[in-house]
């Protein structure tokens, strides 16, 4: 009797371990247990976890990729990751060359325009012209509303030797043309050009810092030399920067051998200085150096170093701010960081970097905060604390804490008869139009075989802007009849100097604008006043 009392008792026991065992195993205790070895970290843990008990499938490489993103972009707005897809894109215009066709575009309403064929290129060796239309690459659609600059290049770039088919449009030619293209090495260049403003000033502007430019640097002066250069016009507008080492080449020939140009140090980076070598081509020659908002980095270091060593003058709008040094390291999978490693300093210890609170978007659109505060139209809206003021070895003071500023400023001429040009200029209508008058006027404009041909002898006409004004009001841009006065005066240049660009490349657009160029009047000002 006893004994039977007692199984139920058992038996509810037993059901209700039963129940406690399922529970358990449902929430994970039978999972896999995680691996352990000395390198496992915590990002490895939680990357091990999602793909073992993540409720969906995902794609562990992609989640990585973002993770790197997320990290890099934590650091500061200058420290990035490159993915394999990007490498080439980020890499290649610093190299002084890539492999590809040979051609220069844009895509003109959804379609593929050739503007510029690279002369010994091989796409002019089949017989490309500037105006032609890419139809298809490769028995692929090449046209459409969604087509992009990336996917364009893409189609278009490849290793040297391989072959790329396309179906081109020519005006007056009835039919598509096809041509096979075999890919090559296609150099780039970072001497927009280098000519004579006047008998003895020349002029070079440089886009950027990258593995061929200070050989190219050193041929344009050679070259303004032999046409009787007596001074300098330095026109780093624009450039965003690049290699560190070009940089440190470039001031080496404007200042005296033992001159310091800029020094670095980091958390794990000691002090490291970089003078000036030898003897250099540019000493006794006097210089002025152009700089605006956009010159960054490896523009700041040259244009700091001239002026810290009392070498020359600089002239312009502050510069971007940019003094944060990177090196760029691989990753197994050929992708690759681009990691901050150092600061860099101006010879009397400036560090130009400009703040950064964390907000990348904030750091990146400061440049319009330059417009909000009035400073693009008055120095007088800048102003600097005690703490950034350096002395130089001839008692000038600069500034630091962001950016190089100019020892004369240049304000924009805030006019409000400018503004409808400005918003056509600003628009690309422009540029847009420029290009359209050039293709459909090509056989005729063949006439002018130079640009001093060309600028004695092609005017804007009134039929010109009037056709311009019509594209303006088709885009909604209205203006009164002052600020067609003025925007018609403007387009004489600015629209002339685009139609030579179509048509001569930089070489024929930069002597047609140098008129309007109101940095470059006052460099020409400073120079005849011997400063």
């Amino acid at each position: 009797m006893e004994k039977n009392r007692t199984r139920p008792f058992w038996l509810i026991l037993l059901f209700m371990v039963g129940i406690l065992v399922g529970i358990y195993i449902n929430i994970g205790v039978t999972r896999r247990v995680m691996p352990v070895s000395s390198d496992f970290n915590k990002f490895d843990e939680v990357m091990w976890r999602i793909g073992e008990d993540y409720v969906d499938e995902i794609d562990k490489n992609q989640l990585q990729e973002w993770a790197i993103q997320a990290m890099m972009e934590d650091l500061d707005p200058h420290s990035q990751y490159v993915s394999l897809e990007e490498f080439n894109a980020v890499n290649d215009p610093l190299l002084g060359s890539f492999e590809g066709i040979g051609v220069q575009f844009r895509i003109e309403k959804d379609t593929v325009a050739i503007v510029s064929v690279i002369k010994g290129g091989p796409s002019e060796k089949v017989g490309i012209l500037a105006g032609d239309r890419i139809i298809t690459i490769d028995d692929s659609l090449a046209a459409g509303k969604k087509l992009k600059n990336e996917d364009v290049m893409r189609k278009l770039k490849g290793p040297k030797g391989t072959k790329v088919k396309v179906e081109m449009l020519r005006r007056g030619v009835e039919g598509l043309l096809p041509f096979t293209i075999t890919r090559g090495v296609i150099p780039t260049y970072s001497v927009d050009i280098a000519y004579m403003l006047d008998s003895q000033t020349g002029y070079l502007k440089l886009s950027k810092f990258s593995a061929t430019t200070y050989d190219e640097f050193k041929k344009g002066i050679r070259k303004l030399k032999s046409e009787g250069m007596k001074q300098l016009v330095f026109d780093l507008r624009g450039n965003t920067g690049g290699y560190l080492s070009a940089a440190v080449e470039i001031a080496d020939e404007f200042l005296p051998k033992g001159s310091l140009i800029v020094y670095t140090e980091g958390r794990n980076r000691p002090r490291q200085y970089m003078n000036a070598r030898r003897r250099g081509m540019l000493e006794d020659i006097p210089v002025v150096v152009l700089i605006d908002g956009e010159s960054a980095s490896a523009s700041e270091i040259v244009a700091g170093a001239l002026q810290d060593n009392d070498r020359g003058t600089i002239i312009g709008r502050r510069s971007f701010g940019k003094g944060l040094v990177q090196e760029q390291i691989m990753l197994s999978d050929q992708s690759a960081i681009r990691l901050t490693v150092a600061r860099y300093y101006t010879p009397t210890g400036r560090c130009i970097q400009k703040p950064f609170s964390g907000d990348r978007e904030k750091y990146i659109f400061e440049a319009y905060e330059r417009y909000e505060s009035g400073e693009v139209y008055s120095e007088d809206s800048i102003h600097f604390a005690d703490s950034l003021k350096f002395t130089t070895p001839k008692g000038k003071t600069v500034y630091g804490g962001g950016g190089i500023m100019p020892d004369v400023y240049v304000p924009l001429v805030d006019d409000s008869t400018e503004y409808y040009f400005n918003r056509i200029a600003n628009l690309g209508l422009l540029y847009q139009y420029a290009f359209e008058y050039t293709d459909e006027h090509r056989k005729d404009l063949s006439r002018f075989k130079t640009v001093e041909a060309f600028d004695k002898g092609f005017r804007v006409t009134d039929a010109m802007f009037s056709e311009l004004v019509k594209l303006a009001d088709e885009k909604g841009i209205k203006g009164g009849e002052e600020e067609k006065r003025v925007a018609r005066r403007e387009a004489d240049i600015l629209l002339k100097a685009y139609i030579a660009r179509n048509l001569f490349d930089d070489e024929g657009f930069y002597p047609i604008y140098a008129p309007m160029d109101d940095i470059l009047q006052k460099a020409l000002e400073v120079l005849e006043k011997g400063n």
